[in-house]
């Protein structure tokens, strides 16, 4: 197949990743990138720096041929680690067994490693370069480096992975409007850091458990849930664990509005966070130098203009954290649209087209229930009714595997299509409900009823499990 020349903006990870997947399909990939190499200028992301990684998401890394190597600077996480006001933690397992766990991954080493394999597969990669215009029709594009010098480039297709503040989305935009909408959340995050155990004091260490290399349990997401507002830490390879706190930006306390400096977030997090803060050390300078970062979600009623131009990834559907999906799910897109462009060279306008009408359910699905995984997180997982619904689900998952998997691990632990995960966990939660409703604890309910009451309601699930 002779090779079709294709124009992506943005190396960043889904970038990266897509340039990888189309070089080994045999297109001729040319990546311009606004930010310097991080290679050799240091990562200088300005987001989250680690991620969890999960089943789709390693997908799409093996069949880049890269999941081994991801794996091996990943941090496997087996549950959520939940601590109480009163000091006391529980694991809730995300998966049966050490089968179903996710990875906790350092978005800039995960940057790197997707940038080195992409030049490996002949990726031609140019840095600081940014998006000044787009001419669609002549298929041409206008950037500038970094000293403000401007070019032309011409462009082969043209795809824009180029995050949830898209140039390439903007002159989109302007050319024939796309429908944009940008849901705020409402609540803001800030990042804190938990050092590796070896630098905390001997009480400090004990007090997190006596390990030499981690402060906390390595091998969990842990998660402070205080209602309206939650912590959350994530480890690092070298023992430190990256630490956020998610709180509304602004209204009564407590709120970012209402915590403006390090002095009043300390008393509040006495308070509230107590165990967690004697773990932060550099609590105050973190606090008072680190920007508080935006949540929304970013809705399109169109992805692409014909065969002209496409969005992927973050740049069309951004997301909230709270699923762990936003990478994942643009990685899916990687995998997706590689094999379409591969199936159908030479027609960009039903490639994209295609590409849209079957990520876009899935797009949509996956924002959902982010959203709704936020409430859970900080409000349900220690509620005592959540918890019940939750210990039912895990016998009914004992019992009636080709009938009930918790929609967690659907989304997670399987290939199923977001939207069926959506539509599948709503029908079980009806159930699930059905059966509490009557009788509020699990041990008084009568399983073989409850097995039944699933095999009659719901058609077996067993075909798209992993597929």
């Amino acid at each position: 197949m002779a090779q079709q020349p294709i124009t992506l903006i943005g190396g960043g990870l889904v970038g990266a990743l897509l340039a990888v997947q189309l070089a080994r399909h045999g297109f001729a990939v040319e990546v311009y990138e606004k930010r310097p190499d991080p290679r050799r200028a240091g990562f200088l992301g300005g987001r989250s720096i680690n991620l969890a990684l999960a089943e789709r998401g390693l997908q799409a890394l093996r069949m880049a041929g890269l999941a081994d190597e991801v794996l091996q600077r990943a941090v496997m996480m087996r549950g959520r680690m939940v601590h109480d006001r009163d000091g006391n933690s529980a694991l809730q397992r995300y998966g049966v067994d050490d089968s179903e766990v996710i990875w906790s991954v350092s978005r800039g080493a995960l940057n790197m490693l997707l940038l080195d394999a992409a030049e490996a597969a002949g990726v031609r990669l140019h840095f600081g370069q940014s998006l000044v215009a787009a001419d669609f029709d002549a298929q041409h594009i206008r950037l500038a480096d970094t000293d403000g010098n401007e070019r032309e480039v011409s462009t082969g297709l043209l795809i824009g992975a180029d995050g949830a503040g898209s140039a390439l989305r903007a002159a989109m935009n302007a050319h024939a409007p796309l429908g944009e909408r940008v849901e705020a959340l409402g609540h803001g995050y800030k990042e804190l850091e938990i050092p590796s155990a070896s630098e905390l004091s001997p009480a400090l260490r004990q007090l997190g458990g006596g390990r030499d290399q981690f402060a906390l349990e390595p091998h969990a997401l842990h998660i402070w849930p205080r209602g309206g507002y939650m912590c959350i830490a994530l480890p690092n390879t070298e023992g430190s664990f990256t630490v956020t706190l998610f709180l509304p930006a602004s209204g009564a306390a407590p709120s970012f509005a209402t915590l403006p400096d390090s002095t009043a977030a300390a008393a509040f997090f006495s308070e509230q966070f107590p165990g967690l803060l004697s773990l932060l050390p550099r609590f105050a300078e973190d606090y008072d130098h680190n920007p508080v970062g935006t949540l929304s979600t970013l809705y399109l009623d169109r992805w692409h203009l014909d065969g002209r131009a496409l969005l992927v990834g973050d740049a069309a559907h951004a997301i909230v954290p709270f699923h762990g999906q936003g990478m994942n799910c643009g990685f899916e897109d990687t995998v997706v649209l590689a094999d379409l462009l591969a199936a159908t060279p030479g027609d960009g306008a039903a490639v994209f087209a295609e590409f849209q009408r079957q990520r876009q359910p899935n797009a949509d699905a996956i924002a959902q229930m982010a959203l709704e995984n936020y409430i859970e997180m900080r409000d349900s997982v220690a509620d005592p009714h959540y918890l019940a619904k939750r210990e039912l689900g895990a016998l009914l998952a004992q019992r009636l595997p080709s009938h009930y998997m918790a929609r967690y691990r659907l989304v997670t632990f399987t290939h199923v299509p977001y939207a069926y995960a959506l539509e599948r966990g709503r029908a079980q939660d009806g159930l699930l409900e059905q059966l509490l409703r009557d009788v509020p604890r699990v041990a008084d309910i009568d399983l073989d009823a409850a097995v039944r009451l699933f095999q009659s309601s719901l058609p077996p699930l067993a075909a798209l499990r992993h597929g």
